[in-house]
Order: structure tokens, then C-alpha cells, then sequence
């Protein structure tokens, strides 16, 4: 019988740190997600701005967690921050949450958008109706979903095997995927950018508007493109609405925070590897997109074709091999970001059951002190989520869940201060107050413009949420039933 090993075994150092934050963070979101909120807010100042406050939101809550990260610096992350803060129910909350829809639908999410650009080279892996593998009805699968259900298993067996075999995987592709992606952009604004389209994306720059295509295909607009003003409440749905891009796109920056186990030095390693892995990635959003805003009008933004918004900027600056040099781009940094969260996500899984809080055997470890049912359980569900092709609609909960516990969680640190002020706090949360309570109150108005502009999404999504609630008193029976027994 194999031996099973009880601890995890400190591995990782700053750099592997950062480069989890920065490779479970960047996906295919930046290449495609600045068309839709293109056509949310229709300017090149919204667009901007849009990225920026999401930048400035995301570093704000890294910074924060860097203070919590120090004082609790044991797998499980976020979990352990929330059932601290509060009491049990609301970490499991979290937890159930986390397993049913924040972490596994991005998976799913991450590893159909890899197969989806596969589809450039192998064209049966095109999500179009001449390629399905199977159809009952409305409901059918196509190739690119059995192709994006491999790689999570693949992804999901090298770390079984430990740690380490994981940690290659980031550090290579995610140095590849920043470097590919910063090349981009210095080639964007050397080859592509004109001087005719950015001064036309900033003639008008602040004036926000809805772009849409006319039903009929006429005119309307510039180009043929309608334009509805927005203005007061209505711009305030807009940009929340179109945050939910761009909210998706820069998460999962919180991945470090469940490995802490198997960090070298925890208390100082998490919260520097936070924000420098934040720092990295919101630097090169807001540069991708005034790169695009250089060598695109606003409108070939909002329009470009299938959201691909990078395919299209990479066709003015490289040609038609633009098409490919993207496809390959994304197909690393999808392959890359789903490694990041499938290595990271187990480990609250693990941590819950560790409490009692979730499948017993999910909290041991096997030969390798990694996981490794807890691994293939997240690999099970984030399959039947690529399976459902419900998982374009689960980004949308997932950006108002996600934030919801991001923000109840840096409101934890206020709440900590007061009931635990002697604990050890190596490192205290940037700004504080005056950050984390902008950050509180910017992710509260987030949250009820989603509910405004997208009640259906953030409605499925607290209900998930809530589903948890018997779920949890039924794990806490299941766990005082054993412990009599």
C-alpha cells in the first residue's frame, strides 16, 4: 500500500508565488472581454477606465489580504480568512461556493476558450454545429468540449504527482504567456498604431454610450453602428455590467492564499507574491487596451468579430498571421491559467474536510503531500461543467459571487482587528482603513448594479450561494454522527 504522507512539504518561493497569481489571473479574458465592455460604456475613457478601476479594486484587495495571509498563513486561503472573521458556516459558504461555481466554472471556462482557439489549427474543435459529437435535442456536446475535459485531466494528473511537477508548468508558461503578451503590445504600438485612430478613439472620450448593431443591418451611428446615450443610474448599470469582464479577467489573483502550506516563508512570501503578481498583470491590461485603442477605432472594438478582439488588433499589426500568433498566445495562457487553478483550488477542498466540512477523503494526502482526491473531485465537476455549455452563463455569477466574498472578506479585517487585536500581524493591509474600506464600498456598488442590470445572473448566484446553508449543517451532523461513533 502506498505511503500517505500527513503534512505538506514547503516548495515554493516568491517567484513561483507571483507567477501562480499571474498565471491563474491572466487567461483568454484580456483577448476578448474589451469588446463587450466596449459596447457596455462605447468610448475609449470608459474603456480605460473600466480596466483601471478593476486594477485599482484587485490590488486593493491583494494588499488587504497580504494582512490576513500573515496571520494565518495555512492551506485553504480565503476559507480559513472567512471562518475566522465570522464562524464556520460563512467559510463554508465560501468553500461550497468556491467547488460548485467560482472555481470550477472558470476551469471549465479557461480550458473550452484553450480548445475554442485550438480550433484556428484542428478546424473540428470550432464551436459550430457541423461539430457535434453527440446531440440529444437542444442539449449536444462538440469535440472542443471532450478536448477541453483532456486537458483538465491531464493538468489535474501532473498534480497528482506532486507539487513540484505543477510548479515547472506555471513558472514556464506563465513567463511565456507575460512575455508573448508584452511583445504584443511593443509591437502594437511600433508596427500598428495610427495616428488617425487614436486621435478618433479620443475626440469624444468621456461621453458614454450603448453600441449595438442595427437588427436589420442599416444604418445608424457611425459606421452603421446605433448609439444610445447612457447617463446617471443607467451608466452606473453600464459599467457594472461591463465590469463583469473585466472583474473575470483579473480574477483568481487569490490562488496563492490556498497553497500557503507548501509556501517557503508564508508570512512574507503570500502577501509580497500577491501584489507583485497584481502589479504585473493590471500594468499589462490597461496597456493591452490602449494598445487596441492605438491601432482600432472604438467601433471594430465593440464589433470585432466573435469578441476576438486581439485576433483583430494582431491582423492590423502582423497581417493574416496575426490570426495564429494569437491562437497560439491564448492556447498558452488558457493551458498555463488552468494549471495555476486546478493546482491551487483542491486545496481548500482539502482544508474543508480537514474541519469535517467536506468528503473525508479530501483531506489526504497522497505519497506526493499533494491532494489528490480532492484534485480529481474538482476535476469531475469543472467537467460536467464543460459538458453543460452552461459556462459563458456561469461567469456572470461567478463575477457577483466572487466579489461578494471578496469583499465580506477584507470587511474581515476589520472585524479581526477587533476581536483578535493581540494576534501576530507580520504584515498589516495597506492603507487601512481608508483602502480596504474604498475597496468594501466600490465592490458593494458593483454587486447592486449587477443586481439592477443583471438581476437573473447575481440571483442564480446568491442562490448558489444559499443552497449551502442546509449543505453545511448537514456536513456538521454528518461530522458529530462520526466523531460518537
Amino acid at each position: 500500500m502506498a505511503e500517505i504522507t500527513k503534512t505538506f512539504k514547503p516548495s515554493l518561493g516568491l517567484l513561483d508565488g507571483t507567477m501562480i497569481v499571474a498565471g491563474s489571473m491572466i487567461g483568454s479574458g484580456i483577448f476578448i472581454v474589451s469588446a463587450d465592455i466596449t459596447r457596455n460604456t462605447g468610448s475609449a475613457g470608459w474603456l480605460i477606465f473600466v480596466w483601471a478601476i478593476t486594477g485599482f479594486m484587485t490590488l486593493a484587495a491583494a494588499m488587504s489580504y497580504g494582512e490576513l495571509s500573515a496571520m494565518y498563513p495555512k492551506a485553504g486561503g480565503q476559507y480559513v480568512y472567512l471562518k475566522e472573521a465570522y464562524n464556520p458556516l460563512t467559510g463554508f459558504l465560501y468553500g461550497w461556493s468556491f467547488f460548485a461555481v467560482i472555481q470550477t466554472g472558470t476551469i471549465a471556462a479557461v480550458g473550452v476558450a484553450f480548445s475554442k482557439f485550438a480550433g484556428y489549427f484542428v478546424p473540428a474543435l470550432e464551436l459550430n454545429d457541423k461539430n457535434v459529437l453527440f446531440a440529444i435535442g437542444a442539449f449536444k456536446i462538440h469535440y472542443a468540449q471532450l478536448v477541453s475535459i483532456v486537458l483538465i485531466i491531464f493538468l489535474t494528473y501532473v498534480n497528482t504527482r506532486g507539487i513540484q511537477s505543477g510548479k515547472w508548468i506555471q513558472t514556464i508558461f506563465t513567463v511565456v504567456k507575460l512575455a508573448s503578451i508584452f511583445g504584443l503590445i511593443v509591437f502594437g504600438f511600433l508596427l500598428g498604431a495610427q495616428h488617425g485612430v487614436w486621435s478618433h478613439n479620443w475626440a469624444d472620450a468621456w461621453t458614454m454610450r450603448h453600441l449595438s448593431l442595427p437588427a436589420d443591418g442599416g444604418g445608424g451611428g457611425v459606421g452603421g453602428i446605433l448609439q444610445s446615450p447612457v447617463l446617471g443610474l443607467a451608466a452606473v448599470g453600464a459599467v457594472a455590467a461591463a465590469m463583469t469582464g473585466s472583474i473575470f479577467s483579473s480574477d483568481a489573483w487569490n490562488n496563492v492564499t490556498f497553497i500557503a502550506g507548501e509556501m517557503k516563508n508564508p508570512k512574507r512570501n503570500i502577501g509580497l507574491s500577491l501584489f507583485l503578481g497584481t502589479l504585473i498583470v493590471t500594468t499589462i491590461y490597461i496597456s493591452a487596451n490602449l494598445m487596441y485603442l492605438s491601432v482600432m477605432p472604438v467601433e471594430s472594438i465593440a464589433f470585432a468579430p466573435q469578441d476576438r478582439v486581439a485576433v483583430a488588433a494582431a491582423n492590423v499589426i502582423f497581417g493574416h498571421i496575426g490570426t495564429y500568433v494569437i491562437a497560439v498566445m491564448i492556447m498558452i495562457s488558457t493551458f498555463g491559467c488552468n494549471n495555476g487553478l486546478i493546482l491551487a483550488g483542491a486545496r481548500v477542498y482539502y482544508t474543508m474536510a480537514t474541519d469535517g466540512l467536506f468528503f473525508k477523503k479530501a483531506g489526504v494526502l497522497n505519497k506526493n503531500a499533494v491532494p489528490a482526491w480532492a484534485l480529481w473531485a474538482q476535476c469531475v465537476v469543472a467537467a460536467i461543467l464543460c459538458i453543460s455549455g452552461k459556462y459563458g452563463d456561469l461567469l456572470d455569477m461567478i463575477s457577483f459571487v466572487a466579489v461578494f466574498f471578496y469583499a465580506l472578506t477584507v470587511l474581515g479585517i476589520f472585524v479581526l482587528r477587533k476581536k483578535q487585536p493581540a494576534l501576530d500581524r507580520p504584515y498589516k493591509a495597506f492603507g487601512y482603513p481608508l483602502v480596504p474600506a474604498i475597496y468594501i464600498v466600490l465592490a458593494t456598488i458593483f454587486c447592486i448594479a449587477l443586481v439592477i442590470s443583471k438581476p437573473t445572473y447575481a440571483i442564480w448566484g446568491a442562490a448558489i450561494v444559499l443552497i449551502g446553508i442546509p449543505l453545511y449543517y448537514i456536513a456538521v451532523a454528518s461530522r458529530e454522527r462520526r466523531i460518537d461513533g
